[in-house]
């Protein structure tokens, strides 16, 4: 019934598809399992992608070649770019999506690919042969045989749902939990744990008193996440804002006795970063207000997101606190909110490659690998499908150093700290943030994704067009100089102080409230010099220009670094005889064996001092 497949993709979620296109373009046969095919690519929490750092990771993976980007322009009924009155390292695209569309381009685009298959039923365990995945044994017993598998399991592995004093299976609500991979996985070695996630209630939009709330539209502008040309929403759909208040706290305050959070039913830690209302009460005992984001489902719908109400407390309770937000009095729940547990895999277990140490040609990514978020799972999919495919061809793995991508901070993250919580990427925890721009993900990126095959030819001749042309704009500014009188009224409107005499151009782009587009439509001169130059060629012109000694502090940086990050260990290292090493080393180095000194660098507990020793060992 089945053939011989290159890779199997357990689950069909953001991670799985990802997988799935990155190593189907690649040219490996590769079949999708999913335990319902009407939930591909579903968006199981916000209708939501992109944010402070998860919009950087949004694009990267769209420099790639993946997917995600694609389709969320395509299905957006709103874009922001976030942190626009800081420096560009801090810009951040996200978009609302229709959250029905959003799937069904997604299995569009699927169905598209060539080499991809796709099958329905649960996977109860993983074919092993020599210590090797060679496939799966699906739950109407069925064996598929494989050359490599990526397990992308969600919350599914033993979830379960939490509602009040309610318990119930589940990997989403309405939706049946998986059985067997953990415990197959524990019985040959393997460690697991619990993680926890919450989802806030959906509510009908056409209950709600909007003018009791304030509106936030979407940009004028829509610069979007891929950086292909795919057309835009010529209309946007607004979100608007409410708060919570005392009243709405200690009616919440009513169900903490039956609150599974509070009474020790849930075992796994949740998101530090996304907590539930009750948490943030608790937490922030001192404030007075909690603001909440009513954000639409889709075009054509009425219902609603809130979110910043993620709960777990009893039906009845979410339902009284919410009639007491502003504009929610006559408020009317499609589903409340619930808590789901479920089982992941610390993934000081994986190797950089997202390959498992425990076992050849297995791949884990996503929320198994105990991240949170569609992003921080879709950009582990494609990195996992990436190699999968080459371990599979017999080719070198595909490693995204922590300089190059914040793909790579958050796989060295997981792979060298390990997690106890659900990990969320911020900016803050890239050390090279300056040259991790969502701007220039397509600079950094394209030519490798290119070269391996998955960048499309008309992907990269776009991208060495900007490139080229970014250089042209930059020596056009450092040549052209500016004339007093022509530049006089442009500078005064911008609260800067007119020239005196000639200057360049590049000169006074550097000035605070200067700006290339609007000088170039200013000073007509300076116009017809750029006027054949798209609008993200000049504005990554101006980034390289006027924050040049950042960008080249931090390439000094990387540069020192990456004498460490060249000094691979060896995979049979003995640890034990390196004298002097701390106890706390001693243990993380076995445990996790990091491939190179600047890895070891980055384990939590490890001291300059052992990496020092490890140095003068490796040395001799």
């Amino acid at each position: 019934m089945f053939q011989q497949y290159d890779i199997i993709i357990v689950g069909a979620g953001h991670a799985g598809c990802e997988a799935a296109a990155a190593a189907a373009n690649l040219g490996s046969k590769v079949l999708l399992i999913t335990m319902n095919m009407q939930t591909i690519a579903q968006m199981s929490c916000n209708p939501a992608m992109g944010g402070i750092a998860k919009g950087q990771i949004v694009r990267e993976i769209d420099a790639m070649g993946g997917y995600s980007g694609i389709v969320t322009d395509k299905s957006m009924i709103q874009f922001r770019m976030l942190n626009r009155s800081k420096g560009p390292a801090m810009w951040s695209p996200r978009a609302q999506s229709d959250r029905m569309l959003f799937a069904a381009i997604w299995r569009e685009m699927l169905e598209q690919t060539p080499n991809v298959d796709f099958y329905q039923d649960m996977v109860n365990s993983i074919l092993v042969k020599d210590g090797k995945a060679c496939g799966v044994i699906t739950g109407l017993g069925y064996e598929i045989h494989s050359k490599a598998v990526v397990v992308t399991s969600g919350t599914f592995l033993n979830g379960v749902i939490h509602i009040g004093e309610k318990r119930f299976g589940g990997g989403r609500v309405a939706e049946k939990a998986a059985t067997g991979i953990t415990e197959q996985l524990v019985a040959l070695g393997f460690e697991s744990d619990r993680l926890k996630t919450g989802t806030p209630p959906r509510i009908d939009g056409r209950s709600i008193d909007y003018s009791k709330t304030e509106e936030q539209k979407g940009d004028d502008e829509i610069v979007g996440f891929s950086y292909m040309d795919i057309p835009k929403p010529t209309r946007q759909r607004s979100c608007w804002i409410t708060y919570t208040n005392s009243t709405v706290h200690d009616i919440l305050k009513t169900g903490f006795d039956r609150s599974p959070m509070y009474t020790g039913r849930i075992e796994g830690v949740g998101p530090r970063y996304c907590p539930s209302i009750e948490d943030k009460i608790n937490r922030f005992a001192d404030r007075e207000r909690h603001q909440l984001f009513i954000e639409p489902e889709g075009w054509n719908t009425v219902e609603i997101y809130v979110n910043g109400f993620s709960t777990s407390l009893p039906e009845e309770v979410q339902y009284e606190a919410l009639r007491q937000v502003p504009g929610f009095e006559k408020v009317r729940i499609f589903r409340p909110g619930y808590a789901i547990e479920y089982d992941y895999f610390p993934p000081t277990q994986l190797k950089h490659s997202l390959e498992t140490k425990g076992m050849n040609n297995l791949f884990f990514a996503g929320q198994i690998n105990g991240t949170t978020g569609y992003e921080e799972a879709a950009c582990q999919g494609l990195m996992a499908g990436i190699n999968a495919h080459q371990k599979v061809n017999h080719l070198e793995p595909v490693i995204l150093q922590r300089s190059e991508a914040y793909i790579g901070v958050l796989i060295d993250d997981l792979i060298s700290k390990g997690t106890e919580e659900p990990y969320r990427m911020f900016t803050s925890r890239a050390e090279f943030r300056t040259l991790l721009r969502q701007d220039n993900a397509d600079l950094r990126l394209t030519e490798l994704s290119y070269r391996l095959g998955l960048a499309s030819q008309e992907r990269m001749e776009k991208t060495l067009k900007k490139k080229e042309g970014t250089e042209k704009i930059k020596e056009t500014l450092q040549q052209f100089s500016l004339e007093p009188e022509e530049s006089a009224n442009y500078l005064l409107e911008k609260n800067t102080t007119p020239l005196t005499q000639k200057q360049k151009a590049a000169q006074v782009l550097l000035r605070p409230t200067v700006d290339l587009l609007s000088m170039a439509g200013s000073i007509h001169r300076l116009g017809h010099e750029l006027k054949d130059y798209s609008a993200d060629t000049l504005e990554q012109a101006e980034i390289q220009l006027k924050y040049d000694v950042y960008i080249e502090k931090e390439k000094d940086l990387v540069q020192k670094m990456s004498q460490l990050e060249n000094l691979l260990i060896p995979d049979n290292f003995n640890y034990d005889k390196v004298a002097s090493l701390s106890n706390e080393a001693l243990q993380k180095f076995k445990k996790i064996k990091p491939r190179t000194l600047g890895q070891a660098s980055r384990i939590s507990g490890v001291n300059p001092s052992d990496v020092q020793i490890l140095m003068v060992f490796m040395g001799r």
